[in-house]
């Protein structure tokens, strides 16, 4: 499958999940509340969290398995190296559940300022959520195997009908059963569960056939050890940095409070899905250009997938720094909740923003084998980013956490680009700000901006809704057709048209 029809596979996928959860997430408020919400944004804090255990497992999957795709002779060694990986993976997982149904439950009550909700339910939901951490973790590790082999539409297939089932079968739950954030938790835990089992039954169904049973290979290890820590390295401390916002104000504010920022979270988390399914699908391909050596080639994929990252992500951005309480309000028609969340969402999206333009830099970066520079930074960005929180949040509350997250995130991306690029395809460096990134930032602003100054507030809400969407499609159409490489990709089917 190509690089294009992948990333289009994983670009549907993750635009329906974003779609069920904006559908859902105000149902869940309605039947919850938002304070046990709240409980929902310590859950995403955990589970990220995990990400410490994982020793760069995911990401050597992903590139080994893109590199024995190219090999049909190591069919035997693909399948050693998988069970090796994954035999290790399994015992960390059962390793999670212990830890998290034992420890964090002990300390997690103590440490969670409630408002109204009694102290056996945060410890029951405690529980839950590690044992549904421990169930999902491994879902990661399989799918970064999938990715590996560029079978994102098996994946992306699996992803929608379990997101739909996730979702749609915790608000019938929460309806019928019982409207409890445990009940929420119970159905979470199930579907996780299946998720696991049914991305290990996909990855091995597309593993290469062999007539002898896959076996754990110290060698395997050995081989890969250096890289996977590296990985792991620079990934412990971008969890720190991704994550510490969330220990620090879980801590500071009151549940309610926290709830906001929790659903500012939940709004940025969906430009992700439009980061991930173009990392996705350029990643193996930037691997393969590297392991043949065309540094030409390399350059033009390099920008090409940059400009088409920028194209579609720095509209989004604009459009949710620029309209945040409208579209808060838009989404849940709670005008107080709206109020309280949009100056968070705007400081957020903006950070967020920054962070998913990083990832292309970085896909090249681990082409190369090259984790020093990402563990450097990072590294750097949490000596400065933990006490900065700290005294944003401890001053300015929800909203100084958010501007934390923004001015980290903005200053790495800035040098990471600057020292990369003394390193990685010299000389380009201008091209991706001026280029790549420069003119979807000036376009979508523009476009936005004027949006901005035509709409006014109204109480309706399906008024602003369509107002929303008018201004969001311009932003966007002006800035996939401000980018070099989708001109002469119209132009070239604007051709095949008028030929035929």
């Amino acid at each position: 499958m190509s690089v294009k029809r992948n990333f289009i596979a994983s670009f549907v996928a993750n635009l329906c999940t974003a779609v069920v959860s904006v559908l859902l997430v105000p149902l869940y408020i309605d039947f919850i509340g938002i304070e046990a919400y709240g409980l929902v944004g310590i859950f995403g804090m955990l589970q990220a969290m995990t990400s410490l255990l994982d020793f760069g497992f995911t990401v050597t999957m992903n590139r080994e398995l893109a590199r024995y795709a190219a090999q049909p002779e190591a069919a035997d060694e693909m399948r050693d190296f998988v069970r090796t990986l994954e035999l290790i993976y399994w015992g960390i997982a059962i390793v999670i559940g212990i830890i998290f149904c034992v420890f964090i439950p002990t300390f997690g009550v103590g440490w969670i300022k409630t408002v109204s909700l009694p102290q056996n339910t945060i410890r029951a939901s405690l529980i839950l959520i590690g044992l549904i951490v421990a169930s999902q973790w491994p879902f990661s590790f399989y799918a970064g195997g999938l990715i590996g082999l560029q079978k994102q539409g098996q994946l992306a297939i699996a992803n929608v009908l379990l997101a739909i089932f996730r979702g749609v079968g915790a608000i019938l739950v929460l309806k019928f059963i019982e409207p409890t954030v445990e009940i929420f938790f119970v159905w979470q835990l199930s579907v996780s569960s299946i998720s696991t089992v049914l991305v290990v039954i996909l990855l091995w169904r597309n593993l290469p056939s062999s007539s002898t049973h896959p076996r754990f290979e110290v060698s395997q290890i050995k081989r890969v050890w250096r890289f996977s820590v590296g990985v792991s390295a620079v990934s412990i401390l971008a969890l720190i940095l991704s994550q510490m916002d969330k220990v620090i104000l879980s801590r500071i504010l009151t549940l309610d409070v926290f709830g906001y920022y929790v659903l500012a979270g939940a709004v940025c988390t969906n430009l992700y899905m439009l980061v991930n399914p173009i990392y996705n699908a350029v990643f193996p391909r930037l691997i393969q250009l590297v392991e043949n050596g065309d540094q030409a080639a390399l350059g033009r994929f390099y920008h090409q997938s940059s400009e088409m990252l920028a194209a579609i992500l720095v509209p989004a951005v604009v459009i949710l720094a620029l309209f945040s309480e409208d579209i808060i309000f838009a989404w849940t028609g709670n005008r107080s909740t709206a109020v309280h969340t949009g100056p968070i969402l705007t400081l957020m999206s903006i950070g967020t923003g920054m962070h998913g333009l990083a990832h292309v830099p970085w896909g090249l970066q681990l082409s190369y084998g090259w984790t020093r520079l990402g563990f450097g930074l990072n590294l750097a960005g949490v000596i400065i980013f933990v006490p900065l929180v700290v005294v944003m949040a401890s001053t300015y509350g929800a909203i100084g956490g958010a501007a934390a997250w923004g001015m980290v995130n903005t200053s790495y991306l800035l040098v990471s680009q600057v020292l990369m690029h003394r390193r990685l395809l010299k000389g380009e460096m201008w091209q991706w700000f001026s280029v790549d990134v420069g003119r979807p930032v000036i376009a979508s602003l523009l476009v936005a901006g004027a949006g901005k100054m035509l709409i006014q507030s109204t109480p309706y809400r399906f008024l602003l809704l369509i107002e929303l969407m008018i201004v969001s499609g311009s932003t966007l159409i002006s800035s996939l057709l401000i980018a070099p490489g989708n001109r002469v990709w119209l132009k070239t089917r604007l051709t095949i048209i008028k030929r035929n």
